[in-house]
């Protein structure tokens, strides 16, 4: 399995599919991986000459390794989809993932914040030019539930400060408009009022991205690690211990949207789900927290 056919793979796909970076980097790796895996179990074993008994020793070897179900289903959507390339581009007869099943995923209950615990998060910044940017950064998250890599793309003008809204590019580079809250716009009016002063610095000269809106240290955009990074820092020091992570503000503005009585599609649109099913896990979380309440609330419960 020549490297130089997993890069064509990738390119064509990347066009086709408008993926996300961060998507044509787990293709990488996951095929990466397979060839590596080929080259010290079936050494010389030309691309055509790979069959269903390759990827399921693959897919045990990864059993064995301790990979989990969620892991090694999206490896075997890597394969999948570069097989039928290969197929149709003519390097194979056969695709030998044809045969081959995903293991079901364990789908459990996303991580969320309660109201106080977001405070404590959003209360942490300070008031340097990091300090209102993080502030920003919390209080948009949260506001709005977009995801960390949707925040790292937002320029200047992704924002309406009249209207209270901002523009949107998520996955598969699809635009949706979402609703931003007055305490998040208050929050970045100060942090571009104190960013001023970073262009008009010796270092401005530096700046590799005036159109960003969030930026970094040396004032190029805010990466997705980046980000999760400062927010995982500030999770750290409001001491959550309950495997919170960057993502859980996007279940926690959910969670509370829905806990206040919104409908299941409007939020469906505002996290920019493709299917309601996705977005249905939530209304799990709010059920089970009801009956914790029930439980402890109802006299004869």
């Amino acid at each position: 399995m020549e490297k130089e056919k997993i890069e064509q793979f990738l390119k064509i796909f990347e066009i086709e599919k408008n993926s996300s970076p961060n998507t044509i980097a787990s293709y990488h790796c996951d095929l990466s991986q397979f060839q590596k895996f080929l080259e010290e179990q079936y050494p010389e074993t030309p691309l055509h000459r790979v069959d269903s008994y390759h990827i399921r020793d693959f897919l045990a070897y990864l059993h064995t390794a301790g990979y989990n179900p969620s892991s090694i289903a999206r490896k075997v959507a890597s394969l999948r989809s570069f097989f039928k390339y290969a197929l149709r581009s003519g390097w194979i007869s056969t695709n030998p993932c044809s045969s081959i099943l995903s293991p079901k995923k364990r789908r459990g209950l996303p991580q969320f914040m309660t109201t106080k615990e977001v405070e404590a998060v959003l209360s942490l910044p300070g008031g340097g030019r990091l300090g209102l940017r993080d502030r920003a950064i919390l209080e948009t998250l949260y506001s709005t539930g977009i995801r960390v890599s949707e925040l790292v793309s937002m320029n200047l003008d992704s924002i309406n400060f009249v209207e209270g809204i901002i523009k949107v590019k998520g996955k598969g580079g699809k635009e949706r408009i979402v609703p931003i809250g007055d305490k998040a716009l208050i929050a970045i009016r100060e942090y571009l009022e104190k960013r001023k002063s970073f262009f008009e610095s010796p270092r401005s000269d530096l700046l590799m991205n005036r159109e960003a809106l969030f930026l970094n240290n040396w004032g190029g955009r805010l990466t997705v690690s980046n980000v999760k990074k400062l927010v995982q820092e500030y999770i750290r020091k409001a001491a959550l211990k309950r495997g919170v992570s960057p993502h859980s503000f996007r279940h926690s503005f959910a969670t509370h949207l829905l806990e206040r009585g919104a409908d299941l599609r409007a939020i469906q649109e505002l996290l920019g789900h493709a299917s309601l099913s996705t977005t249905q896990i939530y209304t799990h979380l709010t059920t089970k927290r009801l009956k914790k309440v029930y439980d402890k609330a109802h006299p004869r419960a």
